[in-house]
């Protein structure tokens, strides 16, 4: 049971940092480079990416079973399409501001990699409550990825956030502008990167060596090194 508890956490918690699908993986670089201008646009679009991964990752979990293999792109992207088509309305019915600023790019999620990849990776092979529990944490680490993004670009470029004036005494536009989207995704990643792959010091030379015990050469040395230490000693 703790061992099924364990799995099921890490299928959830990957998707934020260490498997990011955006600032690791590099999946969705269309709409995280387009929209992160500002900080709620990555909000919406994180979001209604995250409710397409978690419900076509369910849909597809169940019908993996009844889906031919020879076919099985095409009903993953009709799965796809049908709960993209799904968020459109209701955007467009409830949030029709947002709706209006994400344009063309809340169609293409239909083809965004990261969704067909979790579903061919994940969805066709794993259970319904793992599949949604990756769906959720992918698609969480995504609106992470793009909130961050379209902070500090606002932030930058524009001196707001969320709408509240920062006052700040010198903006960049630039960061609103492609060039600067390119330059705050390789900072962001560079700082994920370091953070996933910080390691504690290690020793260096040959007593860190895994095969320091059956080498002779270290042996013999180690052993000239004892003798030496033990005559003057003596």
């Amino acid at each position: 049971m703790a061992e099924k508890k364990k799995g099921n956490f890490y299928e959830f918690t990957k998707g934020l940092i260490k498997e990011n699908p955006t600032l690791v993986t590099l999946l969705g670089m269309c709409p995280t480079l387009a929209v992160t201008t500002m900080a709620s646009n990555g909000i919406g679009m994180g979001l209604a990416t995250t409710f397409v991964l978690v419900c076509s990752n369910i849909a597809i979990s169940l019908l993996k079973n009844v889906i031919p293999k020879a076919v099985r792109l095409p009903c993953f992207i009709v799965v796809i399409a049908s709960f993209v088509t799904l968020i459109e309305f209701l955007l467009k019915g409830y949030i029709p501001a947002l709706y209006d600023s994400l344009g063309l790019f809340l169609s293409l999620i239909t083809v965004n990699c990261i969704i067909l990849g979790r579903a061919e990776a994940f969805a066709s092979k794993n259970g319904v409550f793992a599949s949604a529990l990756d769906g959720l944490g992918m698609g969480l680490g995504f609106t992470l990825a793009l909130f961050t993004m379209g902070s500090v670009r606002e932030i930058i470029g524009t001196g707001q956030w969320m709408g509240i004036n920062l006052h700040l005494p010198v903006t960049m536009t630039m960061f609103i502008m492609p060039a600067g989207g390119f330059f705050t995704l390789g900072c962001v990643i560079a700082l994920v990167n370091k953070i996933a792959n910080r390691k504690p010091p290690q020793e260096i030379g040959c007593a860190a060596c895994p095969n320091a015990a059956t080498c002779p050469t270290f042996n013999k040395t180690l052993g000239g090194k004892e003798a030496v230490k033990e005559e003057s000693e003596s």
